[in-house]
């Protein structure tokens, strides 16, 4: 069995790619996908919040996730 670990997952429905999650992440896990969404590079991702905590818009969430 995985060990579990957050990580952050954007509801790309809801995004409006302000880019404000970009800025914050320490290890450059967040881009923005054609200007449209943030997208998460879950391998990177170190599952600290500055995202979520940054996101204006609220549709950044930590998750858990077994690797």
């Amino acid at each position: 069995m995985g060990r579990k670990r957050r990580k952050a997952q954007v509801d790309s429905a809801d995004c409006v790619a302000c880019g404000c999650c970009v800025k914050v992440c320490p290890v450059r896990a967040i881009g923005i996908d054609r200007g449209i969404t943030a997208r998460v590079d879950r391998d990177k991702c170190v599952g600290c919040g500055k995202c979520a905590a940054e996101c204006p818009a609220s549709v950044i969430a930590l998750q858990e996730v077994e690797e």
